[in-house]
């Protein structure tokens, strides 16, 4: 029985990668690895699997209702599907690391499923890959994190991005200092979050508050821009809370101008998105053009805690789907799939082409046969529809060996000597050749 297109697609919001796309994938993956690499930071790969009730021990209700559950035959227990790698890494801190001293510097790259209602573009399978530094509360380590992100985005060759940074402790304060909960508290958070000044003063007028309260949340959808918001909003904050928040972040700030960072930052204060379990500065990373961020993170104190070992943290992660999308067409990643030689033999002894495929590999290049029998504009054509550099041609050993560039078909003599060339590439891509 034969089945349709429709029995063979795909469920909505997960996707294939095909050669090309997994290739750019996984070298945004290499640069960013790197990068935390350089930094200290070692990593570790999480289980696929977890138990759902030791999972949602650190999850908000946010995550727990974009888990996938399902039973588990083995032990009678539900299991479940991470949603975020952060909850899995506060369980191995405070279970399998506690013998080992503080500060822990951790680096993943794993894949997530969430349930989402599915809209255009929209996945449900995020690809993270990111880092939690856990045992310091200090202003210092919350910079380090911000000045990673960056130079992991300046390492993939963007320069046009921002960085909003905010204070979850500001936000919290002014919603505590104002004395609303349950369903106004719900309405003023997304009010805020949306940038709608109008919708809150509604809701000021159904909800009275006293004056430096309505002062206070009426100005938290405006509390962004550059540093000058940190003076605007000092003028207009007296809650303790939300005063200790506006150090922590000018001390964060100061610390981010010794990096030299300070161009690509912007401050959103009435920030209110973000997982649960968020504890004081967050971050966000946007690249100009694209809607969504492509990495997030900030401070989360209170996480590993709920697993029986009290660790201050903070960390942040990189969608490298949204990724994928900003950098697609740089150059740099565009060659990323492509294979170095495609071997064509004229002569039907097989020895002195397999010989010198091992050669070329011994020398990093990648090397493919061309096992199939076909002409050389077939052999020629298909290098070039497969993204091969080039194609080698050999004979039968008196007749010298021929590179041609697949993407223009110039032909370059190559003597035998010349396969031991590590530069081998080099020459024949800048070589004019004879057409």
């Amino acid at each position: 029985m034969l089945l349709s297109p429709s029995d063979i697609a795909l469920p909505r919001g997960v996707s294939d990668f095909l050669p090309e796309a997994a290739a750019k994938i996984g070298s945004i993956e290499d640069r960013l690895l790197r990068v935390f690499e350089l930094w200290g930071f070692r990593r570790i790969i999480t289980p696929r699997l977890e138990y759902e009730d030791v999972l949602a021990t650190g999850m908000g209700d946010e995550l727990k209702g974009k888990t996938y559950r399902f039973d588990d035959r083995q032990s009678g227990r539900l299991l479940a599907l991470p949603p975020d790698i952060t909850p899995q890494i506060a369980r191995i801190a405070a279970t399998r690391m506690t013998a080992l001293p503080l500060p822990h510097r951790i680096s993943y790259s794993e894949r997530v499923l969430r349930q989402t209602e599915i809209q255009a573009g929209r996945s449900r399978e995020i690809f993270q890959t990111g880092v939690e530094l856990i045992g310091l509360d200090s202003p210092e380590a919350d910079a380090e994190m911000i000045v990673m992100a960056i130079e992991a985005m300046q390492g993939l060759g963007l320069d046009n991005f921002t960085v909003d940074l905010g204070q979850v402790e500001f936000c919290q304060g002014v919603f505590q200092a104002s004395g609303l909960d349950g369903e106004p508290l719900r309405v003023l958070r997304e009010a805020v979050s949306r940038k709608d000044s109008s919708a809150v003063a509604s809701l000021l007028k159904e909800n009275p508050v006293s004056p430096e309260s309505a002062r206070e949340l009426s100005s938290l959808p405006r509390l962004f821009g550059g540093r000058s918001v940190l003076k605007t909003a000092k003028e207009i904050v007296f809650n303790p809370r939300s005063l200790a928040a506006l150090e922590n972040l000018r001390q964060v700030l100061e610390i981010l101008d010794i990096h030299g960072v300070a161009d690509f930052l912007s401050i959103d204060l009435g920030e209110t998105r973000g997982l649960d379990y968020h504890s004081g500065i967050t971050f966000e990373g946007f690249v100009s053009g694209f809607g969504e961020p492509v990495c997030s993170g900030g401070r989360y104190d209170n996480l590993i805690g709920r697993y029986g070992f009290d660790a201050p943290a903070t960390g942040f992660t990189f969608n490298l789907l949204n990724l994928l999308q900003t950098v697609e067409r740089r150059p740099e990643l565009q060659g990323s799939a492509a294979t170095d030689f495609l071997l064509f033999n004229t002569v039907q002894d097989r020895r002195n082409v397999l010989q010198t495929a091992r050669q070329l590999r011994s020398l990093g290049y990648t090397t493919a046969r061309d096992i199939i029998r076909r002409d050389y504009a077939q052999s020629l054509e298909y290098a070039k529809k497969m993204n091969i550099r080039c194609m080698l041609v050999i004979g039968d050993g008196q007749e010298p060996y021929r590179a041609v560039r697949s993407l223009d078909g110039c032909t370059i003599p190559i003597e035998k000597g010349m396969l031991a060339r590590p530069g081998l590439m080099n020459y024949i891509e800048e070589s004019q050749g004879e057409n």
